[in-house]
């Protein structure tokens, strides 16, 4: 492994850690409407506008892992795919690199996610250790712990499929048309992030809406095998329409709308800093 792979390895890591720990903590009472919207039992008996940072442990354990995992592997793809590959094909290196990176990241936020939700979602006292022994003890680790892994990645799948190559196409027509190919700053990748991530979360909240579902599902109440991704969006079709299907849009939205900004903005900016103290001195980074 040569230095500049080493660097990128590194700075893609220590950017995507910081990026998505900052984001996730500014941001935090936002996904807990949202999931509270989105929550079969409705908005007020999931806990309304109480308690809007239950549940922030374990997001603040997984933030950082999770982004780094994606990143690492984001980067890497697109690093080792740009020589190699026309430039009109990139868009589908985009796509795939976004769609591998979004199961490497999985490995971590399934879990977490699992027992965030539900520490959002209960109005009970549990710790979200409790919580997630709770779930491993009744349900293990597949059906337990890593329920709705198979809807997370049907939603984070398409929601990076459609979210990167746009990210990825502002910044280079930005920068080809105002910047005289000049790398662009921190704030301005910030701002091509922001416009991907919020036209992507509004476009996938469906899938959003399912996988919650299947997530804080009663299993006394329903078969979980049973409970696809498929049958989820029907059912709730079926007995809320387009509003149930869209149900926490608004939140969702504005929350990866802002959270684009914030994520891409700082990942460019720990990124870059990191490069530059690696280029001097790896130590220092």
């Amino acid at each position: 492994m040569d230095a500049k792979e080493r660097n990128l390895y590194l700075s893609s890591f220590v950017g995507g850690g910081v990026a998505g720990l900052f984001v996730d903590m500014v941001l935090f009472p936002l996904d807990t409407l949202k999931t509270r919207l989105q929550a079969e039992q409705g908005f007020k008996k999931a806990g309304g506008f109480k308690g809007v940072y239950r549940g922030i442990g374990p997001q603040a354990i997984g933030s950082a892992p999770q982004a780094a995992l994606f990143f690492l592997t984001y980067e890497s793809i697109k690093y080792f795919s740009e020589p190699l590959v026309p430039k009109p094909w990139m868009p589908g290196i985009y796509m795939l690199g976004a769609s591998i990176s979004e199961v490497a990241a999985c490995l971590v936020r399934v879990p977490i996610e699992v027992v965030k939700q539900r520490r959002q979602t209960q109005l009970d006292n549990k710790s979200s250790l409790k919580i997630a022994f709770h779930a491993y003890k009744e349900d293990g680790i597949r059906r337990g712990l890593y329920r709705g892994f198979g809807s997370t990645i049907v939603r984070e799948i398409p929601f990076s499929v459609i979210q990167f190559p746009i990210l990825e196409y502002l910044k280079s027509t930005y920068r080809t048309r105002f910047k005289n190919n000049i790398p662009l700053e921190s704030w301005e990748v910030a701002v091509c992030g922001s416009i991907a991530g919020g036209f992507s979360a509004a476009v996938t909240t469906p899938l959003d809406v399912a996988k919650t579902r299947i997530m804080l599902a009663d299993r006394s109440v329903v078969d979980l095998q049973k409970m696809t991704v498929l049958k989820t969006l029907k059912n709730i079709y079926t007995k809320e329409g387009i509003v149930g299907l869209f149900s926490g849009v608004v939140p969702r939205t504005i929350w990866i709308t802002l959270g684009g900004y914030i994520f891409f903005g700082s990942y460019d900016y720990s990124k870059n800093m990191c490069e530059t103290l690696l280029e001097g001195d790896i130590s220092r980074c």
